[in-house]
């Protein structure tokens, strides 16, 4: 399969993503949109992963790039493309397919649970509630037609499945140390106080968290990747 994925800053990669494709023998391309680079014609790819970033999905007017990243979401959605979002990227598929994107009651930063609603899913297996990473201050309201897949205390709308092929996740389970301390130099100011805030430490702390989010994130894309496969 043929992934390429949008970064949206230098510190908000694939992680994790890019050692399941290289496991599990997928190409791998991407695109820097903070350099500048031409995003690609949808027969490029099989599919789209769409990564995280500080900037919201309504900010095109310092971000002209997000009206041409938008575009090219939606022709991949149309024309059958498996399409991935995490965190800004569940917010891009969100408000292109038609629903509300905004500030949350609550910003969320750290490690916290995450229930799954649908058992027959891409957490098909996990356990009922599973730790994952946030860094988020935004959220959504749920697109027509699409299935409500996991939520959280602090957070309602978790993820969601539209079709067979489109996912978002407004968490992460790509992340690994190297990936979170990138966060935490670049975005030090967004680590506040709250009820799911936590602090610098305790998130770079938590190596039991970092070493299960591995598989759920393995077992999540490969049925995402898998040919004509419910999500």
């Amino acid at each position: 399969m043929r992934v390429h994925y949008l970064q949206h800053v230098p510190f908000e990669g694939p992680a994790n993503i890019a050692t399941w494709a290289h496991t599990r023998s997928h190409s791998l391309t991407s695109t820097s949109l903070f350099k500048g680079e031409a995003l690609p014609s949808p027969v490029a790819f099989d599919a789209l992963l769409v990564m995280g970033g500080p900037m919201s999905v309504h900010d095109e007017a310092q971000h002209p790039w997000l009206v041409t990243e938008k575009k090219l979401i939606e022709q991949s959605i149309k024309s059958g493309k498996h399409v991935l979002g995490v965190c800004l990227g569940a917010q891009l598929l969100a408000d292109v397919l038609g629903t509300k994107v905004y500030r949350n009651k609550c910003k969320e930063i750290g490690w916290f649970p995450v229930r799954h609603l649908q058992e027959e899913s891409v957490a098909a297996g996990f356990p009922s509630t599973f730790t994952a990473f946030h860094w988020h201050g935004e959220t959504f309201d749920l697109p027509a037609g699409a299935v409500h897949l996991a939520e959280s205390d602090g957070c309602v709308n978790q993820a969601f499945a539209f079709g067979s092929k489109s996912l978002a996740l407004q968490f992460h389970l790509e992340v690994t140390r190297e990936s979170v301390e990138g966060l935490v130099r670049n975005s030090a100011a967004d680590i506040t106080s709250g009820l799911y805030v936590q602090s610098r430490e305790q998130m770079l702390a938590a190596t039991d968290a970092f070493a299960a989010i591995q598989p759920h994130l393995f077992q999540v894309l490969d049925r995402w990747a898998a040919p004509n496969h419910a999500l």
